[in-house]
């Protein structure tokens, strides 16, 4: 296994990034993950673009995309697989102990690691703990994200994939890894962006191509919801058959059925949409 570090491909086994790197020392980074199915990227410039708007929303450099690119293109060419993750890693590289920064430039890492197609349903949980809509990483996607371990070791316990949160206001706003969408109505609904939640790529292709409506919502929604469904990029759009304790019999429904199928064709007829 090959990645990408600072410039160029390294074997997995014998690249370094310093231990005073502030990504892991005050998890001060950013990154994507992008879905390659053999060796091609899906969505690369929507990932990029939201790549770069995490850099200033966190007061990083802005990265280089052009080598961002290049870096892609010869980790997924190094590293033949059929089904991909593909990481893009950007930290505020080497500082000294502490939040401030240093000055020794970024830290930029490629890595792809195999995937699998998810199955088309899963069961998701709740949880009591909230997403802040007014933070100051509220909308980025950072490297920051033990509260996300934390919620979904949680799921897992219960046997779920996913766990998700309200907002400080109890509105519904996403889960660990993924957007969440319902269906009242025959129509379908997902939370705006100021509920705090990211603006997922998956997100934002599924409310394009299904008319989804952006709406605010509270928590108990998925109470009594007709469908739920989640999006993400290794899970393109997902049906849910459990919350918590209540189960959706017969998921996927017709709708998330049909959001699936559209979702699959439109992503076959453009890899860069």
């Amino acid at each position: 296994m090959k990645i990408w570090l600072n410039g160029g491909l390294e074997e997995l086994g014998s690249a370094r990034v310093s231990v005073l790197d502030h990504g892991l020392t005050v998890g001060d980074g950013i990154f994507e993950t992008v879905k390659a199915v053999a060796g091609r990227p899906f969505a690369l410039t929507r990932h990029l673009d939201r790549l770069a708007r995490s850099a200033r929303g966190l007061g990083l450099p802005e990265p280089d995309l052009d080598e961002v690119r290049r870096a892609c293109a010869a980790v997924l060419d190094a590293n033949p697989m059929p089904v991909g993750r593909l990481r893009i890693t950007y930290t505020g590289g080497l500082s000294p102990l502490g939040s401030d920064r240093g000055d020794q430039g970024p830290t930029l890492v490629v890595a792809l690691g195999e995937a699998v197609r998810r199955p088309d349903s899963t069961a998701v949980i709740t949880v009591p703990w909230t997403r802040n809509e007014r933070g100051a990483l509220t909308g980025l996607k950072t490297t920051s994200y033990a509260e996300n371990v934390v919620a979904l070791a949680r799921a897992t316990a219960q046997g779920a994939s996913e766990a998700l949160f309200a907002n400080t206001v109890g509105q519904l706003c996403e889960g660990t890894g993924s957007n969440v969408f319902v269906v009242l109505d025959g129509e379908i609904h997902t939370p705006p962006v100021s509920s705090g939640c990211l603006a997922g790529i998956t997100r934002a292709l599924t409310v394009e191509w299904t008319g989804a409506r952006e709406t605010d919502l509270p928590l108990d929604v998925l109470d009594r919801a007709d469908e739920v469904f989640l999006t993400s990029t290794l899970r393109d759009v997902q049906a849910v058959h459990r919350v918590d304790g209540r189960e959706l019999p017969g998921a996927p429904g017709p709708v998330t059925a049909k959001a699936m199928r559209v979702f699959a064709e439109r992503a076959a007829d453009d890899l860069d949409p």
